[in-house]
């Protein structure tokens, strides 16, 4: 196996690795995933922000990432003196895990896809000399 894939599969061993590669998710959001995650009740920005030991638009910005890539939810809660706020929570772990196969499936099929235009295109290129 070329040391490239080779290194690449070392690095993706731990499931953590799945959301960078597959997701575009960075060092930062992964924390944030693991803190929403490990949370018993969904998290205010604010509360991430102190987690985090960030600015709230730090912190706004990667729970922002997670929504985007489908691996967190933003949900509406009423507060006791009236009005609302934004809290956020994990996604479904199966709704995560089947989305991670369906885009490795199709990561699947279109790289075998090219590996059959490759052989395609250089079997004729082979056997016309």
């Amino acid at each position: 196996m070329p040391e490239a894939v080779e290194k690449q599969l070392q690095n993706e061993r731990e499931w953590e690795g799945l959301l960078d590669s597959m997701l575009g998710l960075n060092k930062l959001d992964r924390g944030v995933f693991r803190l929403l995650a490990e949370s018993s009740e969904p998290l205010t920005v604010d509360h991430v922000a102190e987690f985090i030991n960030k600015e709230r638009t730090t912190a706004y910005r990667s729970v922002k990432r997670l929504e985007e890539a489908g691996v967190a939810v933003q949900e509406q809660e009423s507060c006791p003196k009236g009005g609302y706020h934004h809290v956020y929570r994990v996604s479904d772990p199966d709704e995560i895990a089947d989305e991670l196969q369906r885009m490795l499936n199709q990561w699947y099929a279109e790289t075998g896809q090219l590996i059959q235009e490759f052989r395609d295109t250089y079997l004729e290129d082979h056997s016309s000399k």
